[in-house]
């Protein structure tokens, strides 16, 4: 006999001694009433009592509950309602960092645990009527897969970065306004105040120049957008707060608009300290623009092949100091060529603090002004 639920099985045991109801309950110490509705599917049959009718009966327990469970699960179904919605908050809330977002101030939410709130505020933040039009941003995710998906974090920080480019002011754009911004950039190089003068350059240029502070798990390092054919955007997240890093990953999306990459599909640059990957042409290009703008790599070849394996403090200096750049420039390039980041930190300044105020900075405490 098939038995479907814990009671069928019971009645096929009873059968197979030849006992009564009457009897099982004597031999447990339970009112007949009690293995009756057992037998009927009225009573569940728990744990302890799985391991009294095994004991009872010769077989295993378990069998016991792998039928109540079975049961369960079928009785259940008959009743639950299916709740699209339910994959949907799976999606927003399992993915998006809702708490963040709120703990930022992206999204104006007073208790996450009201759900309603909370989707109707994200909807809003993408500037959709409902939860369930948020669409991915396109863009070009590289690093694990050149052209491949965004996490929902970083998808989160993206569109925080466009929905702040998108009412900031800037000159008339062109390819010409962008390579003068890499000239006059060059010439800031030597001293760590002069990141102060990079907001103006970029804005002057055309260049809507944003700073939005990662999110965790994120490793955005930049990206270069397009809001329109000419109206280009370059977001940093800063989560290295050096020199080094802010001038070529600066370098690095500016190369970017210099070339018109991104214009159909976002370039988002994740992790570029540890890249080593297999690159698209566009961030090849990128990197290498980026690399020399920070050190003419020639110079810097010849530089390593001189003081290889020793690079004292005297000779970073000296170097940077013959070609225009601040040392932590080439201590920068240095990491980068040997792979080794705990080396040549003390040339390393932070620059955050100096860039920021004459930025449009969200973060560290601070909330980016968004025009209605």
């Amino acid at each position: 006999m098939d038995h479907v639920t814990p009671g069928q099985y019971v009645q096929e045991l009873l059968d197979k001694n030849g006992w009564s109801k009457r009897t099982l309950a004597m031999v447990i110490g339970m009112d007949e009433s009690s293995v009756g509705k057992i037998v009927a599917g009225k009573k569940p049959v728990e744990a302890s009592l799985a391991l009294v009718l095994g004991e009872v009966f010769g077989v295993p327990a378990e069998e016991f509950l792998r039928l109540q469970r079975s049961y369960d699960l079928s009785l259940a179904r008959l009743t639950a309602k299916p709740d699209p919605a339910r994959a949907r908050r799976a999606h927003l809330f399992g993915g998006l960092p809702v708490a963040d977002m709120i703990k930022r101030r992206w999204i104006d939410v007073e208790d996450m645990r009201d759900v309603a709130a909370v989707e109707q505020a994200i909807a809003k933040f993408f500037g959709v009527s409902s939860p369930s039009e948020i669409e991915v941003l396109p863009h070009a995710a590289k690093k694990t897969n050149v052209f491949g998906e965004a996490t929902p974090v970083q998808i989160a920080w993206l569109h925080r970065v466009k929905q702040i480019a998108t009412g900031m002011m800037a000159a008339t754009f062109s390819e010409a306004s962008a390579r003068d911004a890499s000239r006059r950039l060059a010439t800031l190089r030597s001293v760590a105040d002069d990141v102060r003068k990079v907001p103006r350059i970029m804005s002057e240029a055309g260049i809507r120049f944003v700073i939005v502070e990662s999110l965790p798990s994120a490793k955005i390092d930049g990206v270069c957008m397009w809001l329109s054919d000419d109206e280009p955007v370059i977001g940093l997240s800063m989560r290295h707060d050096r020199i080094d890093n802010f001038w070529f990953v600066l370098r690095h999306e500016l190369e970017h608009v210099i070339q018109g990459h991104g214009r159909t599909a976002m370039m988002l640059d994740v992790d570029l300290d540890g890249q080593r990957d297999i690159e698209p042409d566009e961030e090849r290009v990128a990197n290498e623009a980026a690399a020399h703008f920070c050190v003419p790599q020639d110079m810097m070849a010849k530089f390593v092949a001189r003081k290889s394996p020793f690079f004292a403090d005297r000779d970073i200096m000296a170097f940077a100091h013959t070609i225009g750049v601040h040392p932590g420039l080439v201590a920068g390039q240095l990491q980068r060529r040997t792979g080794r980041y705990d080396r040549f930190r003390a040339h390393q300044v932070k620059v955050r603090s100096l860039v920021s105020p004459g930025s449009i900075t969200d973060g560290w405490g601070d909330v980016a002004p968004l025009v209605p």
